[in-house]
């Protein structure tokens, strides 16, 4: 369930609503109203505002350690 803010206004005039989301993040904010000034092509009406959070997550695999380059001795 969703706990807190319903809804949200952007700097550039357009209003969110927040609702249940989906695998990987528990809220959507969908644009409510698109603001007259808006010049963001991206907001549309209707539509999700995707959160891209799990891209910018450490990788979960083993990420080898680079070694230094070794030199000959004597």
């Amino acid at each position: 369930m969703l706990k807190g803010f319903t809804h949200a206004r952007l700097a550039c005039g357009c209003t969110l609503t927040f609702r249940e989301g989906t695998e990987g993040s528990p809220v959507t904010g969908v644009v409510s109203e698109k603001g007259v000034t808006c010049a963001i092509s991206l907001h549309v009406r209707d539509l999700p505002m995707y959160d891209f959070r799990e891209a910018i997550r450490p990788p979960t695999r083993f990420v080898p350690v680079e070694e230094e380059e070794y030199e000959e001795e004597g």
